[in-house]
């Protein structure tokens, strides 16, 4: 997919306006992102206008992030205030299994760690809330793309990079859509080590009252042979159906 390189440099001015509080001004732009000047200020004029940005007139313009931009913020905030109902659910869950336990969101062809929520002893991990990874290897992503709409998976898996990251990372779209067809069937999906040789996750989906596919929780824990995994699949997939319902999902997968 070709990316639009206008908008590309919108958003990579907006993040280094955003984090320079004290304001940048268009030099500082164009240097720390490598921009033509021209092109750099009719970004920033009509970021401006469209108070994406504030510009504090002087001997030189400084931009600060706008009141627009705040607003964008907030209601983005305000869409995720169901995390405060599922937190509780789910730090509860994460203390019963004993396991790390996390909930992720899609984000085109990955998924985003939203929470994350560990046991008294916890394993490390590599995820981290606010981190992000492809949704063809990890559980959480092959339950979302499992339950979305045929459209959407299509959309999605056409962007995909396929990488091996172990010796049992899926490789190719048909390898991908054939453990999708398992997930739907069994109600849950396993990140068999495909990211991390050592790690072993289960993930199930989270629904909203549309029934629409939300997200997804996982169970994450080291590999180990004994352990019976379809048993923490058919856990994870009750306690993801248990989250739906609090989120006012009243049908059935």
């Amino acid at each position: 997919m070709k990316l639009n390189r206008t908008t590309q440099r919108t958003v990579e001015i907006l993040k280094l306006i955003s984090k320079t509080p004290e304001g940048a001004t268009l030099d500082d732009i164009c240097q720390k992102l490598d921009l033509p000047k021209t092109s750099a200020y009719d970004i920033v004029t009509t970021l401006g206008e469209m108070g994406m940005v504030n510009v504090t007139r002087g001997q030189k313009q400084n931009y600060t992030i706008g009141l627009m931009a705040y607003r964008i913020g907030v209601n983005y905030t305000n869409n995720l205030n169901f995390i405060g109902i599922i937190e509780p659910v789910l730090k509860a869950f994460s203390k019963e299994v004993g396991k790390t336990v996390f909930f992720g969101v899609p984000s085109d062809h990955h998924v985003v760690y939203i929470c994350k929520f560990e046991p008294e002893n916890p394993i490390i991990t590599t995820a981290t809330v606010g981190s992000k990874n492809p949704m063809y290897c990890t559980s959480l992503g092959k339950v979302i793309l499992a339950y979305s709409d045929e459209e959407s998976r299509d959309q999605i898996i056409s962007r995909i990079r396929f990488t091996r990251y172990t010796e049992r990372t899926i490789e190719n779209r048909e390898g991908l859509l054939a453990e999708l067809e398992q997930v739907r069937e069994r109600g849950y999906a396993f990140d068999a080590r495909e990211m991390e040789e050592h790690m072993q996750c289960v993930g199930a989906p989270v629904f909203d009252r549309d029934g629409n596919v939300l997200g997804a929780i996982s169970i994450s824990s080291l590999y180990k042979p004994a352990e019976d995994y379809e048993a923490l699949g058919t856990l994870v997939s009750r306690k993801g159906m248990e989250v739906s319902r609090l989120l006012g999902f009243l049908g059935k997968i």
